[in-house]
């Protein structure tokens, strides 16, 4: 089996590249060549190419649809984890001949659920314009794939992405260092008032595995949408919780309103969507169809990112 992977140097690339060569796929990686390419056994047979995924139009588009028709093969599968033009990419694999497409897009692009856990259904739609525009592609290229206009399809949705590689997200709803070193000194986490969110840190590993099974059976994934998750989330309280046991110190909490939440303590709207929506996907349909089974809790993989910030001295 042969394996075309988009963006595979990044965070569930990391994890997935070793997976798809230990199951005796050859693999080949198009990057940009801003990520480092680890140095492992599994790395080493992998093949690399480097080229723009910009997804443009003009000559750049151009450039990218000859480039990528170059290394495309008849009955390739096709991961793009990047999906920065996931319908102009499915139109170069159809005319190469590729047999499965796989693509990555995000537990978010389900909007805000009504109810949890929730299902591959949009329950209402998303207000960030980009993710919208990406689940009317993956929308389209779905249908496409289930009349026969192309390849077969598949969709992975993630939710947040944690384990090691990447700094995990924090208590203000980011990815700061500073944030996390003042989690390492016991200070005050400001929470809204009101129920507590549900929170659902997912490995990287475990993001990265769906999409392993996926390329191994592809008729059973074909024409599918799934939800990658742990097995559980975590209340905002726990997630903080988390952290004081992980930074060995106690962390208290202190509810303010909520406006003051929303325009004192986090107003980025993306960052504070983390404690409005909850982020716990249903993973019924993977593990019955897939055969899908998380191997970290959200604990455990907050744990390991902290672990990989230590190892690497980021935290000082």
């Amino acid at each position: 089996m042969r394996i075309i992977v988009i963006g595979g140097t990044g965070h569930i690339g990391g994890h997935l590249i070793p997976m798809l060569v230990r199951d005796g796929a050859q693999v080949v990686v198009i990057t940009r060549g801003r990520g480092e390419v680890p140095r492992c056994d599994e790395w080493s047979k992998v093949r690399i190419e480097q080229g723009s995924y910009d997804g443009g139009g003009g000559e750049a588009g151009a450039n990218w649809s000859a480039f990528l028709k170059k290394i495309l093969r008849d009955g390739d599968t096709l991961i793009d984890i990047l999906g920065a033009d996931l319908m102009g990419t499915y139109d170069i694999a159809k005319s190469r001949g590729v047999g499965h497409v796989i693509a990555c897009g995000s537990v978010w692009m389900l909007g805000t659920p009504r109810r949890v856990p929730y299902n591959e259904i949009s329950q209402t739609p998303f207000w960030g314009e980009g993710y919208a525009t990406r689940w009317k592609t993956i929308q389209n290229v779905l249908q496409r794939g289930i009349a026969g206009d192309g390849p077969l399809f598949t969709a992975i949705l993630p939710p947040n992405i944690s384990g090691p590689g990447k700094i995990p997200l924090d208590t203000q709803g980011g990815r700061d260092l500073a944030v996390h070193r003042s989690l390492m000194e016991g200070t005050t986490v400001l929470l809204p008032e009101g129920p507590d969110v549900l929170i659902g840190p997912c490995d990287a590993e475990d993001v990265a595995r769906p999409f392993c099974l996926a390329a191994r059976q592809p008729r059973r994934a074909a024409g599918e949408i799934f939800n990658v998750g742990s097995a559980y989330a975590l209340t905002a309280e726990e997630f903080v919780a988390t952290y004081g046991q992980i930074y060995g110190v106690r962390i208290p909490v202190r509810r303010v309103p909520w406006k003051q939440f929303a325009e004192e303590v986090v107003p980025d709207p993306g960052a504070r969507y983390h404690f409005e929506a909850h982020m716990c996907p249903d993973i019924t349909k993977l593990r019955e169809r897939l055969g899908y089974e998380p191997h970290h809790t959200p604990e455990q993989s907050l744990w390991r990112a902290v672990s990989w910030m230590r190892r690497y001295g980021l935290l000082g």
